[in-house]
């Protein structure tokens, strides 16, 4: 029947929008338990990063395994949510801002430990660190009207079985609409792109050669 045909139409939706995606926008440190894992203050505004839609690792049978370029060797994984963007967004109210999201992921924001540190050390941007190919793994897209409340999601993550991460969004700093409009009032978020909004304590890293669920 036609409304049976919905839910499935509305998913289908949600998941074209990673077709038109531009651009990935990250915000750093945006959990609590985060913040004082690392002995940091917690943060009065965001703090932001790009990544490259080339980093996307889509779901699916013909994924492939995340890439590791030679020589590096210590990845650090977060498991985070990511809000996808409906519709482009320019100066949006706070108000307003959950009008923009057209659905959300799961996302790994994977980094490159050897990359990262060495840049941080030296005082240079850590962008290298973060925009490897399929460094940016994500799930695929369900419609927003799928999750009634998004701050109340448990988000983990297991490498070869063992736990490596485990909070909950009810944790985060900056809220959606509070970032999609902070966001918007910097550069234009287009129909597609993806905020991945942080992760929580609890973290190790990883090693190339493990399985990640």
């Amino acid at each position: 029947s036609t409304v049976a045909t919905l839910p499935a139409m509305a998913a289908a939706a949600a998941q074209r929008l990673l077709a038109s995606s531009t651009k990935i926008v990250g915000a750093g440190r945006n959990y609590i338990s985060h913040a004082k894992d690392l002995g940091n203050p917690v943060l009065k505004e965001p703090v932001l990063f790009l990544k490259p839609t080339s980093s996307f690792l889509h779901a699916g049978p013909t994924a492939g395994p995340i890439e590791v370029p030679e020589p590096l060797e210590s990845l650090h994984h977060e498991v985070e949510l990511a809000v996808v963007i409906s519709r482009r967004a320019r100066d949006v109210p706070e108000a307003s801002a959950m009008d923009f999201v057209g659905g959300y992921a799961l996302a790994l924001d994977m980094s490159s430990n050897d990359l990262q540190s060495a840049s941080k050390s030296a005082g240079l941007p850590w962008t290298l660190g973060k925009v490897q190919d399929t460094f940016t793994p994500i799930s695929a897209v369900v419609p927003k009207s799928a999750i009634a409340n998004p701050y109340d999601l448990e988000l983990w993550l297991k490498v070869d079985g063992e736990l490596r991460q485990k909070g909950l969004t009810s944790d985060m700093i900056f809220k959606i609409p509070f970032l999609i409009s902070y966001i918007s009032s910097i550069m234009t978020l287009m129909e597609g792109d993806v905020i991945l909004t942080g992760y929580s304590s609890r973290w190790r890293w990883s090693c190339p050669s493990g399985t990640e669920d």
